[in-house]
């Protein structure tokens, strides 16, 4: 069995049109846990009114990203977990292609092709490389569409898509969950890293598919997102990078992109992005680790 995962933090209509989409196409043995991160409305009672077979587990406080996907993890009995974003919809099965890759037990975790689902023509996810040693930025070709049938194809990534991402419970047992030190971002760059380091590849499956309405939960441009995205940057330059390339990572993060995106929303006049930016940056630089 498949335990799916998803965490809901104020936006119940997405998460339940997820659960619906879910009843709606998959045919695998699954279960669904939703982690509600203490949502300030009527969240719990809605979800459970529409879903009442789903298991709801009520956070007393918002424990982030990896907190929450950890405390479902808590409750979840299956041998395969999906964290899945609750602003994810499918229009077909996903389940068996992605357990039938963590049959092998070389590989650790597996990723679905992730779509676009305001425009479903465009792929958000097809596998990600490492991220570059001093700018810490993935590296990958752009999407073309006109090239479809090369991003169909199974391969190994380096990265795993937070949004979505299956893993065995014996690695997770032995790897160890994932870290809840970023509260945002970043964790499963983190993680990727720890799984690859203990021997494990990780997979991308296009034969699975998601639709990610992205940024439904964190809006861009606004300085929340501006604060972990800096914050999370620099503590992952800080806890995954060693010697010298530690130093030059950060330098480059507060000398080069710091002043760059001042510059930027500066001239936009953006006044508190800037000012979200540079308190994340400096929060990451000095977060007890």
């Amino acid at each position: 069995m498949v335990s799916i995962i998803t965490i809901n933090y104020n936006g119940w209509q997405d998460t339940c049109e997820l659960i619906a989409s879910l009843k709606l196409y998959e045919t695998y043995p699954y279960e669904v846990i939703v982690v509600d991160n203490a949502s300030v409305g009527e969240d719990v009672e809605r979800i459970r009114t529409l879903h009442p077979d789903v298991k709801v587990v009520c956070a007393e406080r918002n424990l982030g990203f990896a907190g929450g996907n950890n405390l479902g993890y808590d409750y979840a009995k299956g041998n395969f977990i999906l964290f899945l974003n609750n602003d994810m919809v499918i229009k077909e099965p996903i389940l068996h292609p992605l357990v039938e890759s963590l049959t092998d037990s070389k590989i650790g975790g597996v990723s679905p092709c992730i779509f676009f689902y305001y425009h479903p023509e465009e792929i958000q996810y097809y596998g990600y490389t490492e991220m570059t040693p001093i700018t810490l930025r993935h590296t990958k070709k752009p999407f073309n569409p006109s090239k479809m049938v090369e991003y169909m194809k199974s391969k190994e990534t380096e990265v795993l898509h937070g949004g979505a991402m299956m893993l065995r419970r014996d690695v997770i047992e032995r790897v160890g969950r994932m870290t809840e030190i970023y509260f945002l971002f970043y964790e499963e760059f983190d993680w990727s890293r720890r799984i690859r380091a203990a021997g494990y590849k990780l997979f991308y499956e296009p034969r699975s598919k998601v639709y990610h309405k992205e940024s439904v939960s964190i809006p861009r441009k606004t300085p929340k997102r501006e604060y972990y995205l800096n914050r999370s940057r620099v503590i992952y330059a800080r806890r995954n990078c060693n010697g010298g390339r530690k130093l030059l990572a950060c330098s480059y993060l507060l000398l080069v992109v710091l002043p760059k995106m001042a510059f930027i929303y500066l001239l936009k006049r953006r006044w508190d992005l800037f000012l979200a930016a540079l308190r994340g940056t400096f929060a990451g630089l000095f977060k007890k680790l």
